[in-house]
This record gives C-alpha cells, structure tokens and sequence, in this order.
C-alpha cells in the first residue's frame, strides 16, 4: 500500500506541476515511446537474469506492494513457537522434538501459530536446525556457523533481483535516449512539413527521454531499494530464530534464549519485556 501511495504522490506531483506550468496532459502521451522503452527495458531484464531471479524479482516486487510480512506479529508468533518448542525439549527431552520437525504440517505445535506454518521458507530453517540437534550430527559449538551460512544464502538470493532491478533503474534513461534519437530520426523524415507538425514530433521525441528518467528515478530505483530493505527485515527474522536455536543446542534455558534475540530485533517490531511475558505465559496456559 505505502508503495502504491508513494508512486501515486510521484504521477500527481509531475502531472500537476506540468498542468501548472501550461502544459496539457495529452501531450504526453505516446504510445510509440512507452512501447519503445518499455520493451527495450523488458527484453534487457530477461536478457541479464535467469529464470529463478526473473520469478524471484516478480515475487519480490508483488511482496513490495504487500508489504512486509515480518511485522510485530510476526515476531510475536515466532517467539511463541520457539517457546512452545524449547519448552517441549527442555522438559522432555531433545528427541522429542523429532516428529514435530520432521513433519510440521502435522505437528500440533506448528499448527497452533498459522503465519508461520504458511512461510515454508521459515519452518524449512527451523526444522532443518533442530533436526541437526535432534539427529546429534554435530556438535553444538558448530551450529552457529552453520546457520550463518544459510542465512548468507538466502541473503544472497534477496541481492540478485535487488541487483537486477537497480541495473534496470541504470538503464532507463538510456532507452529513453534511445527512443528519443528515435523520435528526431522521424521529425527529420518530415523536416519540411508544417511548423506544428515537426513540433509535435520533437514534442514526442522528448517525452521519450522524459518516460525515462522519470521511470527509472521515481519507480525502478525507489522499488529497488524497497525490495533491499524487504530482504534485510526477512534476513532479520532468521537471524532471531537462529539465535533461539543456538540457545537450544547450547543449554540455554528457553526464556534466557529468547530474551538475547529479543534484545537483538529491530525497536520497531522488538515486544517489550512485559509484553513477552504475556506471551509466554498464553503458551504456557495452552
């Protein structure tokens, strides 16, 4: 939504500062140029990227005007499924964990707290954890830096379309010049018409390179940047997991463990220390 509204504010500030200015709205548009540089712009980013980062970037750009699903809720919800799971472990037993890991979908845990149970990204990276600690493959001084390797992973697969799109926004402009040199080639075909006809193709011509710039400035770079900072507020997320996780595999009592990766969220979606109280206690009265 804050997307839609910011691109909104962008569209009605030019047009109106256009229309302020004498012009008229209809002078801009010119379906020859937006085909040009539209096309020009989509054939560059298929031809730069492979299929994956292609969908990826789709993905990315459709959770931009989503929004980011890792909000306070969000965290709220992982602190009480990590609880619910530490807690299991600590009065049970490591191995009792097994089948909730091994399959989620059927746990009674996972099932309790659906935002997560539907991020398959998330439970893969749970699951996968505890299931080295359950399975006793390695020792648990070595899981930190197993952990920040995934998570260097996926860090990495939220820089390729990021990348891709910026390199977008950088070209933009270019084929705006591009369909601009076009629109002179064409006024210069009719050279020796009338005065308002050369005028209006110059007029064209120039609208090209204004489509441009405007497309790569006021929506590209702005949606690339968007589309950075999704991908630390998700890499955010897996971090707070992990460090829970790093807790389990060290002994760490469960309500010490969560209280480091509540120390280490972001103020904005970081529960106060009363606030998670309540929150461990509704899973303890569960």
């Amino acid at each position: 939504m804050i997307v839609i509204v910011g691109s909104l504010i962008v569209i009605g500030c030019v047009l109106t500062g256009f229309t302020m200015a004498g012009g008229h709205i209809g002078a801009l548009i010119h379906p020859s140029e937006i085909i040009t540089i539209g096309g020009a712009a989509t054939g560059a980013l298929i031809t730069m990227c492979p299929k994956k980062v292609l969908m990826d970037l789709v993905r990315g750009v459709l959770q931009c005007l989503k929004g980011s699903p890792y909000n306070k809720g969000a965290y709220e919800e992982l602190f009480k499924l990590l609880y619910d799971l530490l807690r299991l472990a600590r009065r049970e037993g490591i191995l009792s964990l097994e089948s909730h890991v091994s399959n989620p979908e059927e746990s009674a845990i996972f099932r309790k707290y659906p935002k997560i149970l539907h991020n398959h990204h998330v439970v893969e990276f749970i699951c996968g954890a505890i299931t080295i600690l359950v399975e006793g493959t390695m020792k648990p001084e070595q899981l930190p830096g197993l952990l920040d390797a995934e998570i260097k992973v996926i860090e990495e697969e939220h820089h390729a379309p990021t990348g891709v799109m910026s390199k977008t926004a950088d070209a933009l402009p270019g084929f705006g010049i591009v369909a601009a040199v076009l629109g002179i080639v064409v006024t210069m075909g009719a050279i020796d018409g009338p005065v308002e006809e050369i005028g209006e193709k110059v007029g064209a011509a120039l609208v090209g390179t204004f489509l441009g710039i405007l497309l790569s400035y006021g929506f590209f770079g702005p949606l690339s940047v968007k589309m950075e900072f999704l991908g630390t507020a998700e890499i955010a997320y897996f971090r707070t997991a992990s460090t829970v996780i790093e807790g389990l595999a060290m002994g760490v009592p469960p309500k010490v463990s969560l209280e480091l990766a509540r120390r280490g969220t972001a103020p904005e979606v970081r529960p106060s220390r009363t606030r998670l109280d309540e929150l461990l206690a509704e899973v303890d009265a569960s």
